[in-house]
Protein backbone atom coordinates (compact mmCIF):
# COMPACT_ATOMS: atom_id res chain seq x y z
CA UNK A 1 0.00 0.00 0.00
CA UNK A 2 2.90 2.59 1.11
CA UNK A 3 3.94 1.89 -2.55
CA UNK A 4 0.78 2.79 -4.16
CA UNK A 5 0.67 5.97 -1.81
CA UNK A 6 3.94 7.25 -3.01
CA UNK A 7 3.15 6.47 -6.30
CA UNK A 8 0.15 9.10 -6.25
CA UNK A 9 1.63 11.61 -4.36
CA UNK A 10 2.08 13.97 -7.17
CA UNK A 11 -1.34 13.95 -7.54
CA UNK A 12 -2.50 14.53 -4.19
CA UNK A 13 -0.45 17.66 -3.63
CA UNK A 14 -1.42 18.70 -7.10
CA UNK A 15 -5.10 18.54 -6.20
CA UNK A 16 -3.95 20.10 -2.52
CA UNK A 17 -2.46 22.99 -4.28
CA UNK A 18 -5.88 23.37 -6.56
CA UNK A 19 -7.81 23.46 -3.73
CA UNK A 20 -6.10 25.96 -1.66
CA UNK A 21 -5.74 27.95 -4.87
CA UNK A 22 -8.79 28.25 -5.77
CA UNK A 23 -10.56 29.02 -2.13
CA UNK A 24 -8.00 31.66 -1.76
CA UNK A 25 -8.87 33.27 -5.03
CA UNK A 26 -12.74 32.63 -4.55
CA UNK A 27 -12.00 34.92 -1.45
CA UNK A 28 -9.72 37.82 -3.15
CA UNK A 29 -13.12 37.70 -5.79
CA UNK A 30 -15.44 37.75 -3.41
CA UNK A 31 -13.65 40.98 -1.57
CA UNK A 32 -12.74 42.48 -4.66
CA UNK A 33 -15.80 42.23 -6.63
CA UNK A 34 -19.11 41.75 -4.19
CA UNK A 35 -19.57 38.13 -5.26
CA UNK A 36 -20.37 35.22 -3.42
CA UNK A 37 -22.34 37.05 -0.75
CA UNK A 38 -19.23 40.38 0.33
CA UNK A 39 -19.22 43.11 0.19
CA UNK A 40 -16.49 45.12 -1.64
CA UNK A 41 -13.73 47.33 -0.08
CA UNK A 42 -12.88 50.26 -1.90
CA UNK A 43 -9.73 50.14 -3.96
CA UNK A 44 -6.53 51.15 -2.46
CA UNK A 45 -7.77 50.55 0.99
CA UNK A 46 -5.07 49.27 3.53
CA UNK A 47 -4.93 46.43 4.19
CA UNK A 48 -8.19 44.67 2.95
CA UNK A 49 -7.90 45.62 -1.08
CA UNK A 50 -4.13 44.85 -1.20
CA UNK A 51 -4.84 41.60 0.34
CA UNK A 52 -7.83 40.67 -1.47
CA UNK A 53 -5.77 41.50 -4.59
CA UNK A 54 -2.93 39.08 -3.18
CA UNK A 55 -5.65 36.54 -2.74
CA UNK A 56 -7.08 36.55 -6.14
CA UNK A 57 -3.46 36.84 -8.18
CA UNK A 58 -1.86 34.81 -5.48
CA UNK A 59 -4.47 31.65 -5.30
CA UNK A 60 -5.52 32.00 -9.02
CA UNK A 61 -1.39 31.39 -9.55
CA UNK A 62 -1.32 28.67 -7.39
CA UNK A 63 -4.13 27.04 -8.82
CA UNK A 64 -2.64 26.80 -11.88
CA UNK A 65 0.62 26.14 -10.80
CA UNK A 66 2.66 29.04 -12.48
CA UNK A 67 5.07 30.47 -10.19
CA UNK A 68 3.95 28.56 -7.67
CA UNK A 69 6.36 28.23 -4.89
CA UNK A 70 7.32 32.35 -5.00
CA UNK A 71 3.11 33.03 -4.98
CA UNK A 72 2.59 30.14 -1.85
CA UNK A 73 5.11 32.19 0.15
CA UNK A 74 3.62 35.75 -0.86
CA UNK A 75 0.67 34.03 0.09
CA UNK A 76 1.72 32.76 3.38
CA UNK A 77 3.18 35.89 4.16
CA UNK A 78 -0.15 38.18 3.82
CA UNK A 79 -1.95 35.20 6.15
CA UNK A 80 0.86 35.41 8.51
CA UNK A 81 0.15 39.65 8.41
CA UNK A 82 -3.51 39.02 8.70
CA UNK A 83 -3.30 36.68 11.39
CA UNK A 84 -1.17 38.43 13.62
CA UNK A 85 -2.26 42.21 12.46
CA UNK A 86 -5.95 41.64 12.11
CA UNK A 87 -7.31 38.86 14.06
CA UNK A 88 -4.11 37.93 17.37
CA UNK A 89 -5.19 41.43 18.79
CA UNK A 90 -8.48 39.67 19.91
CA UNK A 91 -7.24 36.56 21.44
CA UNK A 92 -4.58 34.42 21.60
CA UNK A 93 -5.68 31.32 19.82
CA UNK A 94 -7.09 31.24 16.50
CA UNK A 95 -10.94 29.73 17.81
CA UNK A 96 -10.49 33.07 20.19
CA UNK A 97 -10.23 35.59 17.43
CA UNK A 98 -11.76 34.19 14.15
CA UNK A 99 -8.25 33.35 12.75
CA UNK A 100 -8.41 29.59 11.57
CA UNK A 101 -8.82 30.49 7.64
CA UNK A 102 -5.56 32.85 8.00
CA UNK A 103 -3.73 30.13 10.22
CA UNK A 104 -4.67 27.46 8.10
CA UNK A 105 -4.28 29.71 5.11
CA UNK A 106 -0.73 30.55 6.28
CA UNK A 107 0.32 26.99 7.02
CA UNK A 108 -0.85 25.47 4.01
CA UNK A 109 1.08 27.95 1.61
CA UNK A 110 4.45 27.63 3.85
CA UNK A 111 3.52 23.60 2.97
CA UNK A 112 3.35 24.66 -0.93
CA UNK A 113 6.44 26.51 -0.74
CA UNK A 114 8.15 23.38 0.42
CA UNK A 115 6.61 20.46 -1.46
CA UNK A 116 6.34 22.20 -4.88
CA UNK A 117 3.54 22.15 -7.53
CA UNK A 118 3.06 18.78 -7.42
CA UNK A 119 1.40 17.14 -10.61
CA UNK A 120 -0.54 18.79 -13.00
CA UNK A 121 1.04 22.34 -12.81
CA UNK A 122 1.81 24.36 -15.84
CA UNK A 123 5.18 24.84 -13.95
CA UNK A 124 5.85 21.63 -14.39
CA UNK A 125 4.52 21.89 -18.25
CA UNK A 126 6.99 24.68 -19.23
CA UNK A 127 9.34 23.29 -17.26
CA UNK A 128 10.01 26.24 -15.18
CA UNK A 129 13.80 25.97 -13.33
CA UNK A 130 13.29 24.72 -9.58
CA UNK A 131 10.62 23.07 -9.83
CA UNK A 132 12.19 19.94 -10.60
CA UNK A 133 11.04 17.17 -8.13
CA UNK A 134 14.12 16.46 -5.61
CA UNK A 135 15.74 12.55 -6.35
CA UNK A 136 14.12 9.95 -4.00
CA UNK A 137 16.20 8.61 -1.14
CA UNK A 138 13.87 5.27 -0.82
CA UNK A 139 15.16 4.21 -4.09
CA UNK A 140 18.68 3.13 -4.39
CA UNK A 141 20.81 4.79 -7.28
CA UNK A 142 23.52 3.71 -9.05
CA UNK A 143 27.41 4.15 -7.46
CA UNK A 144 30.15 5.18 -9.93
CA UNK A 145 32.38 1.94 -9.89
Amino acid sequence: MSTRLNHAQPYALGLFRMVIGLLFACHGAATLFGVLGKDTVDAGTWPGWYAAVIQLVGGSLVLLGLGTRIAAFVASGSMAYAYFNVHQPDGLFPMENGGEASAIFCWAFLLIVFVGPGALSLDRLIGTRGTREPERRDQPTAVPA
